[in-house]
């Protein structure tokens, strides 16, 4: 087995010899990133080759790519490829391809060449290690093909680097303490959904409280103390043997939007769950009490109110939103008694500041940022304000072919004109974006004019003056386009929460964490909304990003990690927890 003390120790040439076949075909890579030795650890040394890789040239990227095989392509098939990529498409059971499957293969081979110019780059082992299946990656060939040229080309780069990733820990043996197990729970409990299709887990459903169960039962082989509270969130404190200890706060929405991806909220669940598991494990008790919450409520899908955990938890839970209905006139009130929550504990839920040492949130990053910069990790700034609206237009419904176009009140005419409004007036702010995601003409028909539409608009910024101008600006506009297309509206207010800055402090402390395990700290805005933004209210706030694959996607199938980062991410909130230090 190769060591790190062989690789810093040896010559350049045997620092070569003993990276051959880590990058395809390509020994100037380790030529270039041998000058940086001695490397303290693994990560160091992957972080200089993937260093060494950026500052390519492109003509060497480009090399670099079209020294990989195609995958099933004529080399395998000829037996010529190199040891790694054998072992690697074997994984996936390339080598074992039906008749069908190696034709789209080669069909999909030479679409690709034709438009890229380059091979096709996957790292077949996938997020796990694990390989992934022959369908994900015939879909993922076929998706891809749809980029564009520079998007491809940097996609290549940064499969070739996951591929180096897991060449280097098969070479130095690597067992990651953390990752599998996490990315393992994620998978269970993307197994409960309210849907056959996709992964829906909505508020209080039966798919819901499975999960909830769950993550419960993991708590307590984690050794803490656990309740699911009246709203749902379910509770583990590691308790503390210090006399009068404090509470440090983790944790994250179990919930998940509709056709949503399997680490959104629930990575920051699991997370610190696999971390206290790892201390209970070592009868290791920290000078505080370590209190984990998987909030039952986050995306508002189904009763359209979000953050009904955390505001529970923060004292600020608006008892009103008991009386409202899903779509099925269920309402809030009765879905929490069929779930076996009395509601009129819920005042009962709130934590006392006083007793809080902070709240710090592990989350996928839900963008692309920490990717491009080849980061597994991202110290988070701030957590954008948000203002949700729900736009009801009404105009006249009348005969599409007998209507003259100077005569209409098209409903569905004036929200196209909002749509680009929205547009146009989020590409002017700092940090600044607008979203139109539901759109309805009920009752509509082809042949007759929209008389009623319905949209949602969600308007975020990290500053509250960028975002209210735009939100002042767009419902003037929207006023003024109603007003010209003799359109009724009504506007209904569904959230309005001010950006949350993160606490310096804990800040630091994090930074201190992300360098303990070799990754220079890096500091990002959250463009998303979380729970920590509610925490904020009772006590001070600070967020861990990790790297979200495939683009940054989210709130999405496609929305991925790998547990490789999953580990250096409970790495770093391990190290966080055992040098905790109070604000003082």
């Amino acid at each position: 087995m190769t060591t790190l003390s062989d690789l810093n120790a040896g010559s350049q040439a045997d620092f070569i010899a003993q990276l051959h076949g880590i990058y395809e075909h390509s020994p100037w890579i380790a030529q270039r990133a041998a000058a940086a030795r001695p490397f303290a650890s693994l990560t160091a040394l992957k972080t200089e080759l993937q260093r060494v890789l950026a500052l390519a040239s492109p003509e060497e990227q480009l090399g670099l790519i079209r020294a990989h095989p195609e995958l099933a392509g004529k080399a395998a098939v000829a037996g010529q490829l190199t040891a790694e990529s054998t072992r690697e498409q074997a994984k996936s059971g390339l080598n074992l391809c039906s008749a069908d499957e190696f034709a789209t293969l080669q069909r999909l081979n030479s679409e690709y060449n034709t438009k890229f110019g380059f091979p096709f780059i996957l790292a077949v082992k996938g997020p796990t290690g694990e390989g992934l299946t022959r369908q994900d990656i015939i879909a993922t060939f076929a998706r891809r093909l749809k980029n564009r040229h520079a998007d491809e080309l940097a996609e290549s780069l940064r499969q070739i680097k996951r591929i180096a990733e897991l060449r280097l820990n098969e070479l130095f043996d690597v067992r990651l303490d953390f990752g599998p197990a996490i990315m393992q729970h994620a998978e269970t409990l993307a197994g409960w959904s309210d849907s056959d299709y996709n992964l829906t887990c909505a508020y209080l459903t039966p798919a819901h409280r499975k999960t909830a169960a769950q993550l419960a039962d993991w708590m307590l082989e984690a050794g803490m103390q656990v309740h699911i509270d009246a709203v749902g969130n379910v509770v583990g404190r590691y308790l503390s043997d210090a006399p009068g200890a404090k509470t440090l706060m983790t944790g994250s929405h179990y919930d998940t939007v509709r056709n949503g991806g399997k680490y959104d909220g629930r990575l920051g669940i699991v997370l610190p769950i696999a971390v206290v598991r790892h201390l209970h494990e070592r009868g290791e008790k920290l000078p505080f009490h370590v209190e984990i919450v998987g909030f039952a409520e986050e995306e508002g899908v189904r009763f359209k109110s979000t953050f009904l955990g955390s505001t529970a938890v923060t004292g600020r839970f608006d008892l009103s939103l008991l009386e409202q209905c899903d779509t099925d006139g269920v309402s809030m009130r009765d879905a929490l008694a069929a779930a076996g929550h009395e509601a009129s504990a819920i005042g009962a839920i709130a934590r006392d500041p006083a007793d809080l040492l902070g709240y710090v949130e592990v989350h996928i990053e839900q963008g692309p940022v920490l990717l491009e910069r080849d980061l597994p990790l991202g110290i988070v700034t701030a957590i954008a304000g948000s203002s949700r609206y729900l736009l009801h237009l009404g105009g006249v419904a009348s005969h599409a072919g007998t209507t003259p176009m100077t005569m209409r009140k098209d409903a569905a005419s004036a929200a196209a004109e909002i749509i680009l409004l929205v547009e146009q007036r989020c590409s002017q702010g700092e940090a600044l974006v607008g979203t139109v995601g539901q759109l309805q003409v009920p009752n509509g028909s082809v042949n007759v004019i929209a008389g009623a539409c319905t949209l949602s608009l969600d308007i975020r910024a990290a500053s509250d003056a960028v975002r209210q101008a735009a939100v002042d600006d767009i419902l003037d506009g929207i006023t003024a386009i109603c007003a010209r297309r003799q359109i009724d509206y009504q506007l209904e207010l569904l959230l309005s929460a001010r950006a949350a800055p993160c606490a310096p402090w804990l800040m630091a402390q994090l930074a201190q964490a992300v360098e303990s395990v070799g990754i220079a700290p890096y500091a990002l805005l959250s463009g998303a909304g979380h729970d920590a933004m509610a925490m904020a209210a009772i006590t001070d706030v600070a967020m861990l990003f990790t790297r979200c694959g495939n683009g940054g996607i989210s709130h999405n199938p496609l929305e991925t990690m790998t547990a490789d980062d999953a580990d250096i991410a409970a790495q770093a909130l391990l190290h966080f927890l055992r040098n905790f230090q109070p604000k003082t």
